[in-house]
C-alpha cells in the first residue's frame, strides 16, 4: 500500500498528540510507534506509525487515510506550536537481514523492518502470507474508517494502544471494551477450504455470522460473531472452520 510521510514540528508537537492519539508518543523516541487516531465515538479513522527523530517526529500513514488524517490533525492544534507538512522522507519495508538504520515493525516480528531515506517500496515478501496467520489487519480491507473498533481488530496485541497513557479522543469508549466487557465480536484467523471474496458474509446455520477478509495458504483474516463461530461456516462457496 502506497504512504504518505510527514513531519510534524513545533514546541508543542508531543504534547498535542499525546492527547489524541491510541498510543504514547514517548516510545517514538525508543523505536518505531503503531498507534491511531478514533471518532469521540471510539472507531477508527487511521492508524500510522511514529517516530521521534529529535528535532522533529516523522508520521507514516497510509495513502487511503492521510489526507483526513492531516485534515483533522490540523482541525485539532488550533494556537498550539504544532506544523505538520509533507516529508520529502520515503519509506521502504523488507523482512529478513534489517538493513543499518531501520526500525523493527512493532506489531509483529514477522513484519520485518521499515526503513527511513531516500526509497519507497518494498521488498518481494507476500505480505498477505504474513498478515493472515498472524491475523494482522490492513486499512481498507479490515480497518475500516468509521466503523472497525480497534480492539476488535487486536490492537492490543499488536502494540498500538497504551491503557496508561491518559486521555485521547475516543479513549472513554476503548477503556469501556477493555475493563468492563467481554469481546463478542473481533477479527480471527480462520482455516478456509475455497475461495470467496473480501466483504463475503459468514453464515453459520443460515444465520449471519461475520464477515470475510484477506485469504493465503488456506487460512483467512474473518470478522466473526464469536457466539455464532462453531462448526461449519459458510461464505460464498468456501467452508469456514473457526478455531474460537
Amino acid at each position: 500500500m502506497k504512504r504518505q510521510l510527514f513531519d510534524i514540528t513545533g514546541t508543542d508537537r508531543t504534547t498535542f498528540l499525546q492527547g489524541l492519539i491510541t498510543n504514547d508518543v514517548g516510545k517514538a523516541k525508543d523505536g518505531l510507534l503503531y498507534t491511531a487516531l478514533l471518532t469521540p465515538q471510539g472507531k477508527f479513522l487511521s492508524d500510522f506509525f511514529l517516530l521521534d527523530l529529535g528535532d522533529h517526529l516523522l508520521l507514516d500513514a497510509p495513502d487511503l487515510t492521510a489526507p483526513d488524517l492531516i485534515r483533522r490533525l490540523t482541525m485539532f492544534k488550533l494556537r498550539a506550536d504544532v506544523q505538520i507538512t509533507p516529508s520529502d522522507t520515503r519509506v521502504r519495508r523488507g523482512t529478513g537481514l534489517m538493513p543499518e538504520g531501520a526500525w523493527a515493525d512493532p506489531r509483529h516480528e514477522a513484519l520485518g523492518w521499515r526503513l527511513y531515506g531516500t526509497e519507497s517500496g518494498s521488498d518481494a515478501t507476500d505480505w498477505d502470507a504474513i498478515r493472515v496467520p498472524h491475523c494482522i489487519p490492513e486499512t481498507g480491507v479490515e480497518l475500516i474508517p468509521n466503523e472497525t473498533y480497534i480492539l476488535e481488530a487486536g490492537f492490543e496485541r499488536l502494540s498500538g494502544v497504551d491503557f496508561k497513557k491518559g486521555c485521547y479522543v475516543g479513549q472513554e469508549i476503548i477503556a469501556r471494551m477493555k475493563h468492563k466487557t467481554t469481546l463478542k465480536k473481533g477479527y480471527v484467523t480462520v482455516a478456509i477450504d475455497g475461495a470467496a471474496p473480501v466483504g463475503t458474509p459468514i453464515t453459520s446455520d443460515g444465520k449471519p455470522a461475520g464477515t470475510l477478509f484477506t485469504q493465503a495458504g488456506g487460512q483467512a483474516i474473518a470478522y466473526l460473531r464469536f457466539d455464532r463461530a462453531k462448526g461449519a461456516l459458510v461464505a460464498g462457496e468456501a467452508t469456514i472452520t473457526a478455531s474460537t
